[in-house]
């Protein structure tokens, strides 16, 4: 008898093509049943937070909350290397002009609200929800907020809306640490044990290998889904970007890149204490 592990990632064409291989069948599931939903980023940290399933993405910012209760798998991450989410407004504008100003951002769990809160230390923040992803670009049209800080999918689309680039975290984080930014990642429940932990982190793996040999069948899996990449081209651009070979394995620099972030964390006041990330198998 096959045991049930309860799987949750984010609607984002990164996530579902990690998972396509075992949503449709592709790949042999092991010893599992493979139970797989579906939450926006900041509903799937605190789903976590709460207990939550036994694997699921979450943003790397705050995963120091759960490091408790669940340990990071070495794959499956969305890193930003010189690139990320980006703060955009309706005019140009200047870093400096948003001191004090409402920004939008998709919630307050996600890793780019830290690195918003090291790059500014005075806005207002305004939880505008990903889902669906226009709302942030219509809550800037209305004039409800001064800028927006867009991720997944938003910000390939932004520019083609009228919208005007302030900052881009993922440049500036390169910038300032000459490392790349990890922004989400999949985790494992510790209580599962090490035999299970291995064994679901193989079947893992082999899904995402699975997506990166099959990319262009996987590209059309997502695009008959709908969404807002509605081309080829663009959903090929997003996973270059957010599923390539960092998410089949953290490379030397995005494991630096991850603690780097949590040390500058902590000593901005942003997380409780340090912590010292063990990778699962």
């Amino acid at each position: 008898m096959s045991t049930t592990l309860k799987v949750s990632c984010s609607p984002d064409a990164d996530d579902l093509f990690m998972f396509r291989a075992l949503m449709d069948g592709h790949i042999e599931p092991g010893p599992f049943s493979w139970d797989i939903d579906t939450q926006d980023t900041d509903a799937l940290n605190r789903i976590a937070d709460g207990g939550g399933p036994d694997v699921t993405a979450v943003s790397i910012g705050y995963y120091p909350r759960i490091a408790d209760r669940y340990q990071l798998l070495p794959h499956g991450g969305s890193v930003g290397d010189g690139y990320g989410p980006v703060v955009i407004a309706k005019t140009p504008l200047a870093l400096e002009d948003l001191r004090g100003k409402r920004i939008a951002i998709p919630g307050e769990t996600t890793t780019a609200y830290l690195v918003l809160r090291l790059i500014l230390d005075d806005f207002e923040a305004s939880v505008v929800p990903i889902t669906p992803y226009e709302r942030i670009f219509e809550a800037l049209d209305s004039g409800a907020v001064d800028a927006g800080l867009i991720i997944h999918e938003g910000r390939l689309t932004f520019q083609e809306l009228g919208f005007h680039r302030i900052v881009d975290i993922g440049q500036w984080w390169k910038e300032q640490t000459g490392l790349p930014l990890p922004l989400g990642g999949n985790v494992i429940r510790r209580g599962l044990g090490d035999t299970q932990i291995a064994a679901a982190s193989r079947i893992l793996r082999a899904s995402i290998a699975h997506a990166l040999d099959n990319r262009d069948e996987a590209i059309a899996w997502l695009l008959a889904k709908g969404g807002a990449l509605a081309t080829p081209e663009r959903v090929s651009t997003y996973l270059d970007m957010y599923a390539n070979g960092e998410t089949l394995e953290y490379s030397d620099d995005a494991r630096q890149g991850l603690a780097e972030l949590y040390r500058r964390a902590h000593a901005a006041g942003l997380l409780p204490e340090p912590v010292p990330v063990d990778f699962a198998p």
